[in-house]
């Protein structure tokens, strides 16, 4: 299920954010200086108590939500190293491969990293480009399915096509894992809860500085801006291929090049992590 909050901008949300957070203290503010003259010291001591537990609960989601975005960005770029990885072996092991078949196998190596490096640049919200992309990924992997089974029947020796499929058939799981890395991020619900969270703690934090007769105070926008920049970094980290911080294709441009050169070797193939 598409999801809304998803296809948005972080620059946008976190405006949008910071708006509403300057907004609801300002309400919250107006609200405590009409009961400041009616509030009993008690219900002062009260909205205190309630302010510094909901500021606490936010801290917590705020942790938790950080915690996943984070994860699945380390798993974006853990798939990354280990597509390359295994490219490049599958590529090594094809050299291997009799001569009737190994010219064509080298050739969809080669264009098969460049579509994946390729892929590594479309946005996950350009559907069309994207689905064109699997596409041609998927015609290369059977491609290149068909030339392993043409030389399992060339020549079934297990030192030659023994190694070469099971090393192909890693870049297909590897395919599938990075695929699948990249529709996983944070649930919309847990940031709807978020900001829920973010509006009650604001007006509470307003509706605390109206009962005891002064204004929010700068301490106040400080941790306002600290919090929806923070909610920044989470919906960047959140969205790969779009923002500041996008997950490195190095391993695999690396890769694409060693190909190109011919210079592919054991020592040159990224290293799983």
């Amino acid at each position: 299920m598409k999801e809304f909050l998803y296809g948005i901008d972080s620059g946008v949300i976190a405006a949008v954010l910071f708006v509403s957070l300057v907004a609801v203290v300002e309400l919250g503010y107006r609200l405590g200086l009409r009961s400041r003259h009616t509030a009993s010291e008690d219900a002062k001591s009260h909205i205190n108590a309630i302010q510094g537990s909901i500021l606490g609960i936010l801290a917590l989601l705020l942790g938790f939500t950080f915690s996943l975005s984070l994860q699945r960005y380390d798993a974006r770029s853990e798939a990354v190293v280990e597509e390359a990885n295994a490219i490049g072996t599958a590529y090594l092991r094809a050299q291997l491969l009799h001569e009737s078949v190994r010219d064509d196998v080298l050739s969809l190596l080669r264009d098969y990293a460049d579509v994946r490096v390729r892929a590594g640049d479309v946005s996950v919200v350009d559907s069309r480009t994207r689905d064109a992309t699997t596409e041609r990924t998927l015609a290369l992997q059977g491609s290149l399915w068909a030339q392993a089974r043409r030389a399992a029947e060339v020549d079934p020796h297990p030192v030659r096509t023994g190694t070469f499929i099971p090393a192909l058939n890693e870049v297909i799981d590897d395919f599938g894992k990075r695929d699948a890395a990249l529709d996983r991020h944070v649930p919309e619900l847990v940031l709807l809860l978020l900001y829920v969270t973010f509006l009650m703690a604001g007006a509470i934090v307003g509706l605390a500085c109206g009962v005891a007769g002064h204004r929010p105070s700068l301490v106040s926008y400080i941790m306002i801006t600290l919090i929806v920049v923070l909610v920044f970094i989470i919906l960047d980290l959140d969205r790969p291929r779009r923002g500041l911080i996008e997950v490195s294709q190095k391993p695999l441009v690396d890769l694409q090049l060693a190909i190109r050169n011919d210079t592919v070797a054991p020592r040159s193939v990224p290293a799983r992590k």
